[in-house]
């Protein structure tokens, strides 16, 4: 049984796991501010070990596909403005 239905079952529909208080779940944590510092720069230190730099055949795939992106948007964009120029050009002139 998950831990909702469980505290359904006991009564509690705030669904917060049984043993675990409202306040620790959501509240900031209110200790020194270079002990934030510091674990914020570890978590930092940490996420950036996670990053994996794309082989050079995968990176030629991304700047690919980015400039062809930006063609394709740069023409849809091109032909609405032409129809909005020639309708105002129309309405207005």
């Amino acid at each position: 049984m998950s831990e909702s239905a469980s505290g359904a079952v006991n009564g509690d529909l705030s669904g917060a796991p049984s043993g675990k208080s409202a306040a620790s779940k959501g509240a900031p944590n209110k200790g020194n501010i270079f002990a934030r510092i510091a674990l914020f720069v570890r978590q930092v230190i940490a996420e950036l070990k996670k990053v994996v730099t794309p082989t050079r055949s995968a990176f030629i795939n991304y700047v690919t596909v980015v400039i062809v992106f930006v063609i394709v948007v740069m023409a849809f964009v091109l032909v609405v403005d032409a129809i909005v120029s020639r309708g105002t050009g129309l309405l207005f002139g």
